[in-house]
Order: C-alpha cells, then structure tokens, then sequence
C-alpha cells in the first residue's frame, strides 16, 4: 500500500511540476511560445492533466485557463494522497515508512 501511494505521490508531483515549468515558459517567452521546442514538451507532459481539467470543468472556463484548473486539481490530490499516506503510516505504526 506504501509503494503504492508513493508511487501516485511522486506522478502528482511530477504532474505539478510539469504545469509549473509551463507557466514560467508561458510568461517568459510570450507569442513565439508555439514555436519553443521546450514549451511544447511541457504541453505534451500535461497533456493528461489538461485533459482531465477540460472533462471536469464547466464549458465557460476559457481554454487558456484550462492548464490553473488542471494545476488546481493535481494540488488537491497530490495533498489527499499525502494525508492518506500518513494515515496509513500511522495506522500500521511507522513500519516500512520513510
């Protein structure tokens, strides 16, 4: 069970991060953003994360505010499967959790 909420924790991690650098990428560079190789991966990495957030929001979020849903939504479960990864380090005693 503890690998297997590390394993989630780290993939939300990532996800967070991934939407993060696109953020900075997208202010940095600006128009010519299309073109930025490294902006591309980022949307290519996030892609899942967009489009989760395009399912579970509602049609009249505009399509630039799509990546702050997502980011927003991989907050909150990277937060929930933190507390259930120290509810469950608690509920075996600390045994086997880092």
């Amino acid at each position: 069970m503890i690998q297997f909420l590390n394993v989630l924790q780290l993939v939300l991690y990532i996800g967070g991060l991934a939407l993060v650098g696109q953020a900075i990428l997208y202010a940095i560079v600006g128009n010519k953003r299309e073109t930025n190789m490294f902006y591309q991966l980022f949307v290519v990495l996030n892609k899942p994360w967009t489009s989760v957030a395009k399912l579970i929001s509602p049609k009249m979020v505009a399509e630039r505010h799509i990546p702050v849903v997502a980011f927003c939504v991989v907050s909150v479960l990277y937060i929930a499967v933190t507390l259930a990864k120290i509810e469950h380090c608690v509920a075996i005693g600390m045994v086997g959790c880092k």
